[in-house]
């Protein structure tokens, strides 16, 4: 059976702590750029998905000179549907 030692026990905190500082280092030294790394990829998708929507709705022809557009992909507008009578009430005292 083994004892604590309070040298082992300083040796153990000063590991944690010397961990500790190059973990904090090394995160704010690579966490921009991960961050960046991330935003880059993030902005490459959004932009081919909008030209891919994009390209759903416009399609050129083989001389070039006419644009058709398909409007099966445009939003239809909606209908309110009239559910019943407003009836303004007044108070009687």
């Amino acid at each position: 059976m083994q004892e604590a030692s309070f040298s082992g026990f300083l040796k153990t905190l000063f590991y944690i702590l010397v961990f500790y500082y190059i973990f904090r280092f090394l995160v704010r030294l690579f966490f921009p750029i991960v961050v960046k790394k991330v935003v880059e990829k993030a902005g490459e998708n959004f932009q081919k998905q909008y030209q891919q929507a994009q390209g759903n709705s416009w399609q050129k022809t083989a001389n070039n000179d006419e644009i058709i557009i398909d409007t099966a992909n445009a939003k239809k507008t909606r209908e309110t549907k009239k559910v019943g009578d407003y009836v303004d009430y007044e108070e009687i005292d």
